[in-house]
């Protein structure tokens, strides 16, 4: 079990800049993937970032490269996402989950095991 909670959201303008933290508590160990996923009112949720515990590699949604970078800080259990140069379409409330199994896909929300409650994001024009 282990439990994930999301906080950095908040409300800025366009070409702002935000910083999401994911804490994880619990059993940590056997991470393989966490990922950053997001929604919008009456969208489905979507990948946006993810990154291999084990090896550090990264993915990103083809809208977010160049302005998102997600990472990790093992000691703390904690994941990232520094969000630069945003978007009003960015706004959406944000996820971090975590997978325990290998294999599948990185953007597939079906494939993680645990989700944070979200913290939202809105950026205004």
């Amino acid at each position: 079990q282990v439990q994930l909670v999301e906080s950095g959201g908040g409300s800025v303008q366009a070409g702002g800049s935000l910083r999401l933290s994911c804490a994880a508590f619990g059993y940590t160990y056997s991470i393989y993937c966490m990922g950053w996923f997001r929604q919008a009112p009456g969208k489905e949720r979507e990948g946006v970032a993810s990154i291999y515990t084990g090896g550090g590699i990264t993915y990103y949604a083809d809208s977010v490269k160049g302005r998102f970078t997600i990472s990790q800080d093992n000691a703390k259990n904690t994941l990232y996402l520094q969000m630069n140069s945003l978007k009003p379409e960015d706004s959406a409330m944000y996820y971090c989950a975590a997978d325990y199994q290998s294999g599948g896909s990185w953007f597939n929300p079906y494939e993680y095991n645990y989700w944070g409650q979200g913290t939202q994001v809105t950026v205004s024009s």
